[in-house]
């Protein structure tokens, strides 16, 4: 099959040409013709969304794989192609029946494909839970996460650990042979967080949020992540990060940002009641936080939306689009599968008018939107 005269995003820019593929690329770029006409649309790869709670009322940490199919369907017709179920800081049973429900999950033919776990919790600063829930709070323990990602069938790509716990530089370095490890929800300063990022951690979760700012004298987790070359996440809904903060991060970090959703069940819901990880939350004109709090809780929008709205902010097309593609995908190890239009990659495409609405989604080569 080919789409043609698109604008085709490959080697990081946009160029006139198209994509030829079955279940994977077989060529992209200038000089693909025939086919399908795209009528100067965007051709991008399919977006990676490497921390995603939950949606349409569904959440990861549930335990049901039909939730998980439900939510898969959800972020394919907003043409994220790929995803990582995100987990919350519950107890062992219940990460250990989320981690089954997972996978047990066989996307469907209108679904996007599960790239892996993402275990945000428990291994966090009580000083910092943020939202999660600091009962089930636990020192970090590569015992537990070796449970837990058997349970998975070996699906962990990304843990998240507070480096000033008890055992955490330990756990580090056992953890990063299995999956890519972040830091986050911690009071971690310069000092330690390159001692983490040392003992093999290469991500920061949320970068800003649920750590300590950056300070001239006291640089903390921000600057220790861009002095390691750390991978570092974002949320671009407006409201967890400022958008002049936004194009900063973009400035310092370049291809080492990740555009990531960090939603919620309420995403895709209407404003009201909801839950997180066994704690309240609400949702008020699309501001999620813990009921009667003013802490957030996370995001009520698709990875697609936060696309958008870093373009508006500021954040170059060409920038925005490898922040919620190639950039994950790298974060997680997928790359080389996922997350660029080239050759031998599989064939997760979406297209896009001028004004970034999406056109068609495809997974594998099957159109599954529009």
């Amino acid at each position: 099959m080919t789409i043609s005269n698109a604008k085709v995003f490959v080697g990081g820019r946009f160029v006139e040409g198209g994509v030829s593929f079955d279940e994977t690329i077989a060529a992209a770029g200038p000089g693909v013709t025939g086919g399908e006409d795209a009528a100067g649309a965007y051709l991008i790869p399919g977006l990676v969304d490497i921390h995603t709670h939950a949606a349409v009322g569904e959440d990861a940490s549930d335990g049901s794989t039909e939730g998980v199919i439900k939510m898969s369907r959800y972020y394919a017709a907003g043409g994220v192609t790929s995803w990582c179920p995100t987990t919350m800081t519950l107890k062992e049973p219940e990460l250990t029946r989320a981690m089954e429900a997972i996978a047990a999950f066989r996307r469907p033919e209108d679904g996007a494909k599960v790239a892996g776990i993402n275990l945000e919790g428990p291994f966090l600063s009580l000083k910092k839970c943020g939202a999660q829930n600091p009962d089930n709070l636990h020192v970090p323990d590569a015992d537990l996460f070796h449970r837990l990602n058997a349970a998975s069938g070996g699906l962990a790509r990304l843990v998240t650990v507070a480096p000033e716990e008890p055992g955490a530089l330990d756990f580090i370095r056992e953890v990063s042979q299995s999956c890519a490890v972040s830091l986050g929800h911690t009071t971690a300063d310069y000092d330690t967080a390159m001692a983490a990022y040392a003992a093999g951690a290469s991500h920061a979760t949320h970068l800003f949020n649920a750590m300590p700012p950056l300070g001239h004298r006291e640089p903390g987790v921000v600057a220790a992540a861009l002095d390691a070359g750390a991978t570092v996440e974002l949320i671009t809904d407006g409201l967890h990060i400022h958008p002049a903060v936004i194009r900063l991060v973009h400035r310092l970090f370049g291809e080492r940002l990740a555009l990531i959703s960090d939603s919620l069940r309420c995403a895709g819901m209407p404003d009201g009641d909801y839950e997180l990880g066994g704690q309240p939350i609400t949702m008020k004109n699309g501001k999620a936080t813990l009921t009667g709090t003013d802490t957030l809780a996370g995001s009520s929008i698709h990875l697609m939306d936060g696309l958008r709205r870093a373009v508006g902010f500021g954040v170059p097309l060409e920038a925005a689009v490898t922040a919620a593609s190639l950039t994950p995908a790298r974060a997680i190890g997928l790359d080389g599968e996922i997350g660029s239009l080239a050759p031998g990659k599989r064939a997760d495409m979406v297209l896009l008018d001028r004004e970034l609405k999406v056109l068609a989604v495809y997974v594998d080569g099957k159109k599954v939107s529009k």
